[in-house]
């Protein structure tokens, strides 16, 4: 059974996508950190790269070629300045040559030493290799396996004994809704009091604290950059950036200096239904406009989901309690997580393997579950909240045009956004007690509903609205 931190669902990073960005970059740093424990780093003068499967049918429009070479360059995805990426990609692409770890030169060729095939290695549909030729004429080889959310491994048993002895640390360890419940109701607590407890086993207070106020940090410079940025997209689709346009029209008169004031200023807007709608709308839509250029944001769970949780925790912020400050942010957050990490063990947050009902289904479902608890539901309605937003996502397709995480992947988010806030309300009018369809249920057919799908359905732009639109309509 897994250990999963909220800081594992929940953590900063680069666009476009966890599975296809996020995940290959750490692949690369994770190969890097191998050659260095052997001692093999300054033997090593030249490197391969093999994509497979998803990666490799997906891989050029999801920026998979650029993720790998920053990862062998050392450059941690948190931290990295974004301006640094192209200019490091176009010094590798012009010298032919890439920094190993930051300083050790090796032969480099983008064009030859990155290959894609179409081939799926058995494990799972996105893995990678990476080759180190060394200056003795051997070779070292190492796969890893993209698997959603920005996670890596080798293979499924490498780290189950680990994972399995972290988890049973947990003073509340739960692999299903029902168990989680359970906890809930023999201590009396909410579901972040049982999920705070569980981050206590692994940090400390200031250190839960600093972290998801990094996280949320994060999240709303994402929406203010994507709220003050237009113009088109990169790729070739030329896709308007629309949340600049619809936050001016929303935004009234009132100032603000920058994004730690902004929320303010936005509480002093009209909050008629239509405009509630346009700005939870906006806030999705900014966060996602960003992760398609490449930007910085949170994946929660995902990249390409990424603007649904923003969008309804900056909803409850400044339309539901305009008193609402960190203990709130806190408390959603912490929900959300444990709400993902539960879809994580039980079925996948890989579009890869599940279609965008693992993305965009499981991150409306952890927005839905946050924003009861703080709207004042029962831990049995922040489930029920999580299981009907999850089951109007069922059999949703991953079909990103032309590869991009752009159409229909950003219009999607405000989609997930939206249900998510009603998904909360048809909870807290509910009886839990009288739900139809268990939280677990839903995780269940999810999973089922993953396996069944043809896989031209699963990022591959193989199927759906990649082959349906015409690039020349674009």
């Amino acid at each position: 059974m897994e250990c999963i931190s909220v800081f594992d669902m929940l953590k900063v990073g680069i666009g476009p996508s966890s599975s296809h960005t996020l995940g290959p970059w750490k692949a690369g740093l994770r190969f890097l950190g191998e050659l260095r424990k052997t001692e093999k780093l300054e033997r090593v003068t030249r490197v391969r790269v093999l994509l497979y499967g998803s990666l490799s049918l997906t891989g050029k429009g999801h920026a998979t070629d650029l993720a790998v070479q920053m990862g062998l360059c050392g450059a941690d995805p948190e931290t990295v300045p974004i301006e640094s990426v192209s200019s490091t990609i176009s010094e590798i692409r012009e010298k032919e040559e890439l920094r190993l770890g930051g300083s050790h030169p090796v032969r480099f060729d983008p064009k030859t030493d990155i290959s894609f095939h179409r081939k799926f290695l058995p494990f799972h549909a996105n893995g990678l290799t990476f080759e180190a030729h060394f200056s003795d004429g051997k070779k070292r080889s190492e796969t890893y396996y993209s698997i959603g959310g920005g996670f890596v491994v080798k293979k499924e048993q490498e780290n189950a004994k680990r994972k399995k002895q972290a988890f049973n640390q947990f003073p509340y360890p739960s692999s299903t809704g029902a168990e989680l419940l359970s906890h809930c109701k023999n201590a009396g607590a909410s579901i972040s009091d049982i999920v705070l407890e569980n981050e206590r086993s692994l940090r400390t207070d200031s250190e839960i604290d600093a972290g998801l106020q990094r996280i949320w940090e994060v999240m709303l410079a994402s929406i203010y950059e994507g709220c003050h940025t237009p113009g088109e997209l990169p790729g070739g689709l030329r896709v308007k950036r629309r949340a600049a346009e619809i936050y001016q029209n929303l935004q009234g008169d009132s100032p603000y200096t920058g994004p730690s004031d902004w929320p303010a200023s936005i509480r002093n807007t009209r909050v008629q239904f239509r405009q509630i709608l346009k700005w939870v709308s906006c806030f999705a839509l900014s966060v996602n406009e960003v992760n398609a250029s490449l930007g910085r944001i949170v994946t929660a769970p995902t990249n390409g989901s990424a603007g649904v949780i923003p969008a309804v925790l900056m909803y409850y912020l400044v339309i539901e309690n305009h008193q609402a400050g960190f203990p709130e942010i806190k408390r959603f957050l912490l929900v959300a997580g444990e709400i993902g990490s539960l879809f994580k063990k039980g079925a996948t947050i890989s579009a890869a393997m599940g279609g965008c009902q693992a993305e965009i289904g499981v991150s409306s479902a952890m927005a839905a579950g946050a924003l009861t608890e703080l709207l004042g539901g029962t831990p049995a309605q922040v489930l029920m909240a999580a299981e009907i937003a999850m089951e109007h996502h069922l059999g949703l397709t991953c079909d990103p045009i032309a590869g991009l995480v752009q159409i229909p992947c950003i219009e999607r988010n405000s989609m997930g956004a939206i249900k998510a806030i009603n998904a909360a309300e048809l909870a807290l009018g509910s009886d839990a007690a009288n739900a139809k369809v268990p939280f677990d249920k839903v995780v269940q057919t999810m999973w089922e509903t993953a396996r069944d799908m043809n896989s031209k359905y699963k990022e591959t732009s193989e199927g759906g609205l990649a082959v349906g639109v015409n690039l020349s309509d674009c």
